[in-house]
C-alpha cells in the first residue's frame, strides 16, 4: 500500500469463484471511477490467473465482475447513480470522417465498457441498503455524529473525539471504537484534510484561471487605447497594468 498509495483498491473479494466484487470508498464525487475501476480489475484478474493459462486452448471459467463505490461525502447526491466507462470515451467520429469511414451507427455499443453503481450511504438515504448491514448503519451514524459535533465546536478532532464517546455508549460500532479508536481519528483525519487540499488546489487553479482571464482583458484595453492614442501613463492608471507592461504592449 506505501507503494502503490492511490492505486489499490479499497476492497475486493470472491464469491464462491463466480463472482469478483469491488467496493471503492468515496468522500468526493469522482466521475473517473469507471476508469480507476478498469485498472483495479485487470490487477485482480491478473492475481487469479497464471499467465501460462491465458494461452491454453480451454476457455477460463471468469468471475463475473461487479462495481460498486459507497459515498459518504458533503455534497449533494442522489440515492443510486450509475458511472459508465463509455461516458468518458472520446468520440472517434471526426477521425472516422477524416479517414474516409462512415461512423458506426449509435445502436453498436462500444467495444469497451465498465458499470459502477453508486450508492450515497449518507444518513437518511438508501435506507433499505444500510438497514441490513449492522455495520453499514453503524458507520454512516458516526459520520453524522462527527459532522454535527464539528459543526457545533469547529474542532475535527474534538469531533471525532465526541462521536466516539457518544457511539460507544449508545453500541454502535461499540467493539470496533473501543479497539480502533485512535487509528480511526487519524484515517478521518488524513482523508478529510486530503479532501480540503484538493478542493483548495481546485480553487485555487479556478482563480489562476481568473486572474489570467482579467490581465487578458486588461490587455486588450490597453492596445485599444494605446490605438487611440492615449498616453502610456493613463492608460495604466485605466488598466491596472504596469507602466512597463504597456510599453511592452506598444513595442508588439
Amino acid at each position: 500500500e506505501v507503494l502503490f498509495l492511490e492505486q489499490l483498491n479499497d476492497l475486493s473479494f470472491t464469491v464462491d469463484n463466480r463472482l469478483v466484487i469491488l467496493i471503492e470508498h468515496q468522500s468526493t464525487i469522482n466521475p473517473n471511477m469507471a476508469l480507476r475501476l478498469l485498472m483495479y480489475i485487470g490487477r485482480v484478474y491478473e492475481k487469479m490467473f497464471d499467465k501460462k493459462n491465458l494461452y491454453a486452448s480451454k476457455p477460463l471459467k471468469v468471475p463475473l465482475p461487479e462495481f460498486f463505490v459507497l459515498y459518504n461525502g458533503t455534497d449533494e447526491y442522489p440515492d443510486q447513480k450509475t458511472l459508465k466507462l463509455s461516458d468518458l470515451f472520446e468520440k472517434a467520429g471526426d477521425l472516422t470522417a477524416s479517414a474516409g469511414i462512415p461512423p458506426a451507427p449509435p445502436s453498436i455499443p462500444p467495444a469497451l465498457d465498465l458499470v459502477v453503481k453508486v450508492y450515497n450511504i449518507n444518513k437518511g438515504h438508501n435506507k433499505s441498503i444500510i438497514e441490513k448491514c449492522k455495520t453499514l448503519d453503524g458507520y454512516s451514524a458516526f459520520i453524522n455524529k462527527v459532522r454535527e459535533y464539528q459543526e457545533k465546536t469547529g474542532d475535527k478532532e474534538k469531533a471525532m473525539e465526541m462521536a466516539i464517546t457518544y457511539c460507544t455508549n449508545n453500541n454502535i460500532l461499540k467493539d470496533f471504537l473501543e479497539a480502533n479508536a485512535s487509528e480511526v481519528i487519524n484515517m478521518l483525519m488524513t482523508e478529510w484534510n486530503t479532501v480540503e487540499a484538493l478542493k483548495v488546489r481546485e480553487e485555487e487553479g479556478r482563480e489562476e484561471g481568473r486572474e489570467e482571464g482579467r490581465e487578458e482583458k486588461a490587455k486588450e484595453v490597453a492596445k485599444n487605447a494605446l490605438a487611440k492614442g492615449l498616453p502610456v501613463n493613463m492608460v495604466s492608471d485605466i488598466t491596472g497594468l504596469s507602466v512597463k507592461a504597456i510599453q511592452s504592449l506598444s513595442v508588439q
